[in-house]
Formats: structure tokens, sequence, C-alpha cells
């Protein structure tokens, strides 16, 4: 493990530390200094009491769900057979969110649960002939990331448990003899990849799989090529599906394998070693090269000779899952931020997200203004839901997600999860200014919160935006209502689809059913951002942990509310809602502890005079001071007593600590970046 944390990102507000400080060791933590809670909690504010209620709503539905549609090993009830590669994301994603409930504070017994789940969803996709050696045959990232978020926040929550599978699955990218990198063209050798080598190409049949109702919605992967002699074909006898297809997108690289950072950005966190550091430093820093090469503008794919459109007479368009076919920018524009994110952290580089960002700002800079009614969209689906019937109708900016020969195309709403979670990040002028533009010349108002929960668990990024911007003070309580809203429909759907002998096309029911909804769990308690799906590692401000359990997670009766995420004033609202219980609270400065905590003012109540005199029938206000103390760790612990809140403002360096796995109870003298966790290991 490296002996010093990565340097501090420059130019940061929350840094003033010069760069010969930064770069100095980081010592073990010390103890975590000590706060207490001596504000009277008299009347619960509304948003304390629903986030305590969608805790115990969110525990019963867990329930619910895995009595319905899993068996005693914790495998899906499904008892038919995958006829196509495509299937494994499907049974993982439907728990993706369940240990990251556990973090939040779910029940004790959600761990253990999600780890069977995990154990039985994997032998049956054994059976089913998706995996080897417990990992995917070889499939693309689009869909691998989505698979992966749910071993992700397994190693969040257990480490020691987890590590083994995890370093040995990024293995299979770091080690160039596993056939998935070739180290001297800086490239992953191919769109379907995984524990296989003899997985080649995109399928297995004659031609690819593509279903009339898909070919109407996305067009095809290769609609430049002329048709052949004799068509026109049936999809399932077109050339252009078939050896054009396997010979021009099914090998080479594509910017949808940057989602493979993830990974080792994984394993990196869990060990420290330099080799997983320089892979995604080297993988990532070839595709931000490409970027630059092409005007800022990432390409969508690269031959096996490392040239970009060499398999696609010299377009920079044209790759598999990429900007033509069938997603673009919905899918390789979070790939894309994933590997940055992932490249960022491991070097202090912030650089690395300008392929991202200028990226998206050539997709800003060809927006088009109408309603989403005129759009040429190709999700329609998705902004049924978010739009709503009123705002479809409104004038807004749209993006063009998608270019092929004939330009840009297939028009979208600036989705806010890639500029969020560069925001987050670096918190720079500039990222912050984007989302400020996009949402002054956006025609629907960001205040709005629509009651849905998309197969992501996300989509209301820009009401929390203005949220955080002091401009709607009601949306806690609003995103809790609607989180409520979601878990109560899905329960009715649990109800209605429990029995069904569940077929190969509607495998998906389970997402539609998974009632698990955290992304208002997340924004609220965490200051962070819903994990980007494409195989993201969590963005947070704050974490917590229960002292007395010892173990992640808010305790039971506290309530958090993260109110501002800048660095100089982090901001959240602690209370305890037990009206005979103290409680201790661990606050941790980052996901993973990479933040360091200088100053905290904290919120007090040294006079008790507000209690009135014995025959007193009234109470009077409790009068509040603040005071502060100085800290210099990741860790604050925050003691509060039965009915008492505390409101703290961190001030915050960020990215100062290399980030870890490890927790407050861990002994971090073996120097590792991950030790057992006392009350997760039991």
């Amino acid at each position: 493990m490296p002996s010093s944390p990565h340097p501090h990102i420059s130019g940061d507000p929350g840094d003033d530390t010069p760069a010969a400080d930064r770069a100095a060791p980081a010592p073990a933590p010390a103890p975590a200094p000590d706060v207490q809670a001596s504000v009277p909690l008299l009347e619960p504010p509304g948003w304390a009491v629903a986030q305590r209620a969608l805790f115990e709503l969110l525990d019963h539905a867990w329930r619910r769900f895995e009595d319905a549609f899993t068996g005693p090993d914790g495998r899906l009830n499904y008892h038919g057979q995958l006829t196509t590669r495509d299937g494994v994301d499907d049974f993982y994603e439907v728990f993706f969110n369940w240990p990251q409930l556990y973090l939040l504070g779910g029940a004790d017994d959600l761990l253990p649960a999600s780890e069977q789940h995990w154990e039985g969803v994997t032998r049956q996709l054994t059976e089913l002939n998706m995996l080897r050696e417990e990992y995917e045959r070889g499939y693309d990232w689009f869909h691998q990331g989505e698979s992966l978020l749910l071993l992700y926040f397994l190693c969040m929550a257990a480490p020691d448990r987890w590590r083994e599978r995890a370093l040995r699955f990024a293995e299979l990218y770091v080690d160039p003899a596993k056939g998935n990198y070739d180290p001297a063209h800086r490239i992953i050798t191919r769109p379907h990849n995984g524990s296989d080598p003899d997985r080649t190409g995109l399928f297995d049949g004659d031609v690819y799989p593509w279903l009339q109702k898909e070919a109407d919605t996305y067009g095809y992967p290769l609609e430049w090529l002329p048709q052949a002699q004799d068509g026109p074909y049936p999809l399932s006898a077109d050339p252009r599906l078939g050896e054009q297809m396997r010979d021009r997108t099914g090998v080479g690289d594509t910017t949808m394998n940057l989602a493979a950072a993830g990974l080792v950005l994984n394993a990196w966190i869990l060990t420290g070693e330099e080799r997983y550091r320089d892979w995604i430093t080297e993988y990532v820093g070839a595709w931000r090269e490409r970027t630059q090469a092409n005007g800022g503008l990432i390409p969508d794919n690269v031959s096996p000779d490392g040239i970009v459109g060499g398999l696609l007479e010299g377009r920079w368009y044209g790759g598999h899952y990429g900007w033509s076919w069938p997603h673009g920018w919905h899918s390789l524009g979070h790939a894309a931020c994933v590997a940055a994110l992932a490249a960022a952290t491991v070097t202090g580089d912030d650089d690395y997200l300008s392929m991202v960002a200028t990226s998206l700002d050539t997709l800003i800079d060809h927006a088009k203004v109408m309603p989403h009614t005129e759009a040429d969209s190709s999700l329609p689906s998705k902004w049924a839901v978010e739009l709503g019937p009123d705002d479809r109708h409104t004038p807004t900016p749209h993006l063009p997600f998608r270019h092929n020969d004939s330009g840009w195309f297939d028009h979208n709403p600036a989705t806010p999860p890639v500029p969020v979670a560069l925001w987050h990040h670096t918190f720079s002028a500039a990222d912050r200014a984007r989302l400020e533009h996009l949402r002054e010349t956006d025609g629907i108002d960001w205040r709005t919160v629509r009651p849905f929960r998309s197969k992501e668990d996300s989509g209301h990024e820009k009401a929390w935006f203005a949220f955080l911007a002091g401009d709607d003070p009601g949306y806690p309580e609003r995103i809790l209502a609607a989180a409520q809203a979601q878990i109560r429909h899905r329960l009715r759907r649990i109800d209605r689809y429990r029995d069904l002998d569940v077929p190969e096309a509607d495998i998906h029911v389970w997402q539609q059913c998974n009632p698990v909804v955290t992304e208002a769990l997340v924004q609220l308690t965490w200051g962070g951002p819903q994990v980007l799906y494409q195989g993201g590692l969590q963005q947070a401000r704050l974490r917590y942990h229960d002292a007395d359990a010892r173990r992640a997670g808010l305790p039971a009766d506290i309530a958090a509310l993260v109110t501002s995420i800048d660095p100089q004033a982090t901001t959240v609202e602690l209370l305890n809602l037990s009206p005979e219980t103290d409680r201790t609270v661990i606050v941790q400065a980052g996901a993973f502890a990479e933040h360091t905590i200088t100053t905290v003012r904290y919120t007090t109540c040294t006079d008790d005079s507000w209690i009135g005199d014995m025959y007193d029938y009234g109470h009077t206000e409790p009068t509040v001071t603040e005071t502060e103390t100085t800290c210099d760790g990741p860790f604050l612990t925050v003691r509060l007593p039965a009915s008492t809140r505390i409101r703290l403002t961190l001030r915050l360096q960020l990215r100062t600590r290399t980030p870890s796995y490890r927790t407050p109870f861990d002994n971090p003298a073996d120097g590792s970046n991950s030790t057992t966790t006392t009350g997760e290991s039991a």
C-alpha cells in the first residue's frame, strides 16, 4: 500500500493547506473528537418523522419481496433457461441497493440477507451456464456495470468477506494473461468480455438477436452499410447483423468498457496496491488522449491495433453500445464518468474528468428547445414518468444523445446524474455553473418532485440540487413522501406477481417489484447523489456509524438531514427521536473516509430555564448558541441523549486521505486499506 494519500485536488474551495503538507504521509486516524447534543427536541420536524417511518417501511418491504420471489438459498424463483447472453444483470440488479440500505442504517439482518442473495443468484446463474468462476462469461459493460453494483456495496459493508472475490474479478482485467486487456495498445480487447476467453464476438448464433421492436426503436448498429445483394433481409438473416457486425463491432475496444475501471477502483480501495492504480491511469489515460485528439468529444470505438475508427472506415462513432446505437450518451456517458472519477480518485488529478465534461458540453451546445412530445427520443418510458403528463408539453432544451452519418439525433431532456456527479466530486465553479446553466435554461421547474422509482433508483437530482441551493426547504418531506409512495406501489406489484411463473421475456419483473428505494436517504443523510448505475462507486459527503452496535449506518431513532455540502460549511442536522434511549453516532467524512474534518461548529443549549417552574403550564423557547472545536481526521463522535438535536457545520478538506473501507472500529496498524469491522463480520 502507498505510504501516503494521493495529492489533494488543486483549487478545491475547501483546501487552503500548502501542497507540501498535503503530500505528507497520512497518520492513522486519531480517536474521533467528541461532541454532545444538548438542544432539546420538542417538536420533531416532519422530515425527521418521515425519515424514520421510511426506514420502518423499507424493513417491512424487503422482507415481503424476499418471501414472495426468492428461495431458501437466496436464488430467485425462476425455472426457465436463458437463451441469449443477456440476463445476468437482471438477476443481480434486483438486490443492488439492499446492502446500500444496510449501510444507510437498515436492519442488522439485511446484510446477511443481501450476501445470501448474491450467493444464491450466483449458483443459479452458474447452473444456467452464464457464469464461469462466479463471474460473467462475457458481455458488454452496460450490463456488467449494473450487475456489479451489488458486489461493490457488499465490499463496502463487509470488505473482509468480499475481498477475495473482488480482487479475483479485478484481475480479469488487470492481468493481461486473462485475455481481456492489451497493455501494448491500452485497450480492452473486445466489447463482450469477462471470465471466458473463448466467448468472442457479440452473439452465439449466426446473427445478432435483434427484435423488430428494438430495431424500430434504436435502428441498426451498422446502418451506414448498404443492404447486401438480394436484400432486404429479415432480421434473422441480415448480413449486417451477422458477419459484418461480428467483424466490425465485435472486436476491439468500446467506450462502455470504461466502466471496468469501477471494478479495479474497488480493488484499489480494498488493498491500496499501486498496480490497480496504475491500470486505471493507463487505461483511462488512453481514452483521455483519444478524446483530446477528437476535439474534446469522446470516441466510442478503437480497433485491435489501437486506432479510433479502424474498423468503421474512420468513424469515431458507431461502436458497440456507442454514440450511434443503441443508447448513446445515456449509457456511454455514465461509463465514461465512472472511469474518469476512478482515475481522479486514485491520482488526485481532476483533469481526467475533462473527457466527460467536454463531451457533455458538446451535447449542451447542440441542444434544441422543444416539447418532449415533438422529440425523437428513443427513451419514451423513461420520460413518461419523469416529465409527467404536463411537462411533456413544455418547451425545454433537449440534448442529442446519439450521432451517426446524418449528425446528431435522439433528443432528450438534460439528465442530471453525470453533471451532478462531476460537481459533487470537484465542487468546482465550472461544474456548478454548468448545472446552474442547465437549470436556468430549463423550461421545467427543478423543484418538481414526481413520484416514480426508475430502474436506477435515481432521477430526482434536479430537485435535490434546488434544495441544496436553498430554493426549496420543503424538498425533504416531499421526496420522502414520494419514496413511501413508490414502496407502497411496489408492495402491490409484489401481491400481483408473486405467483407468476416468470418466462424469460419477463425477467425484469423482479426489478419492477423491488421495493427498496434508497435515493431519498442517500441524498438527505449522506449528502450525495445516487450511485452511477453503469458500475459507479458511491459518492457521499458524509456517512455514519452506530457506535454502540459497532456497525455502519444511522442508529435506530436517529434522523439526519444534510442541508449543505459546501466543503467550508457542510451542514447536517442530527436528531434523536427516542424519548428514552441515548444514541451515539460517528460521523464519517466521505463515502470512504477520504475527507478530513478540520473544524466543527455545533449548536448547544446550556440553559435549562426553558423548562420553566414547577407550576408553569408551558415552556419558553430554548436558548441555542454555537460553539466550535478543531478536528483533524475523518471521524467525529456525536452523543445524542434522548430527545435531543444538534446541527453540525463541518469544514472539510476534500480528498486528503486515501479512500478506504476502514471504519472507526478498525485497527489500521496493519497498513491495509480494509480490516475486519467488528459489528459486520460476526
